[in-house]
Order: C-alpha cells, then structure tokens, then sequence
C-alpha cells in the first residue's frame, strides 16, 4: 500500500498538481482512499479535461502496474464502488456512443443505448456536468432502443479528442448503471 502511495503521488506532482488533502482509511469494507489536487502553477482545481483524463489514466495504469489483480474491477462496467451491482444490465441492447467534428463550431454526438425511463435528462445532465454545451438534439426510441443525436460544443468550439474521450467514457459509466435515479424522472 505504501508503494502505490508514494507512486500515486509522485505521479500527480509528475503531472504538475499538488495533493492538498488526503483522506486514507481501511475498514472492514476495504480501503477507501480521498484525494483533493489542485495545479500547482495556480492552487486552483482542475478544469482542464485533457488533464483530468490524464489524471484518471495515470491513476489507472499504477493501479494496474501494482495491483494487477485489480484489472477485474477497474474494468469498464464491472463494478462501481466496493460491491457490484445487484441488477444486471440488459446486455441484449449494446450501447453505441460516436462523436464527430460537425463543422468548424460543434460536434455531434450520436449514442443508441438501452431506453429506460429518465434517460433523455440522464443524458443532458451527464454532457452538461462535463462543462459541454447542448446546442440541439434529436431523441427516438425504437422499442427498447433508445437513439439520440446532439450537436454540441466547448466554449463554441468542436471537441478535442481528449474531451472526447471523457464524454464517451462518462456516458458509458452512466448508461451502464444498472438502475436510474429517482431525481431523473
């Protein structure tokens, strides 16, 4: 534990953030580790999402690198948190998400998933929450498939590849939960 404690954090002053608070604890429930980073060049948070991408990847490849057997839960989908889901996800339905550049000022997103109750607001919220704008969308459902379309940009501009990234890998986290929040309907 020590080891990957030291890397960890040497991994994130390599990245040029400073850990400014940690919370470290083990229970009977397993270890649970907090961390609170901001850039060392400003003291403020991270609100760069090539950054923050790369934080989340670095944190992931020394959990691999030292842990190993944490592949299986560090796998998109297979577990969130300390215990698995109850539920099991339709898996009859994949979901699909594709970002295109879609002109000089946006992107479209196209994501075809499993329909569910609240999922159209699920959608909007995850995209909004990442700091990127809705400029229009498209919503329809074919039976138990759920196909939404939506142009949309940051800071009036397509997404980079990075940010795409992020928003592919927050919607498949979300679109994969096993139930919905009661506050989505």
């Amino acid at each position: 534990f020590c080891i990957l404690f030291y890397v960890q954090m040497s991994a994130l002053r390599n990245l040029g953030l400073n850990v400014v608070k940690a919370s470290v604890c083990l229970d009977s429930s397993g270890k649970h580790n907090k961390f609170a980073i901001t850039k060392s060049s400003t003291g403020r948070k991270i609100d760069d999402p090539e950054l923050l991408e790369a934080v989340r990847l670095t944190i992931i490849n020394n959990m691999l690198e030292y842990h190993p057997e944490a592949s299986s839960q560090l796998a998109m989908g297979a577990t969130f948190g300390l215990e698995p889901p109850t539920e099991v996800v339709d898996v009859d339905i994949a979901t699909h998400i594709e970002i295109y550049d879609d002109g000089p000022e946006r992107s479209l997103l196209v994501v075809e998933s499993a329909d569910r109750p609240g999922l159209l607001v699920d959608l909007v919220k995850i995209i909004a929450d990442i700091n990127i704008t809705v400029q229009s969308g498209e919503f329809d459902t074919e039976g138990l498939l759920a196909k939404a379309k939506f142009h949309v940009s940051y800071r009036g501009k397509p997404l980079i590849k990075a940010l795409q990234q992020v928003l592919a890998n927050s919607l498949r986290y979300f679109l994969r939960r096993p139930t919905t929040e009661d506050a989505s309907f």
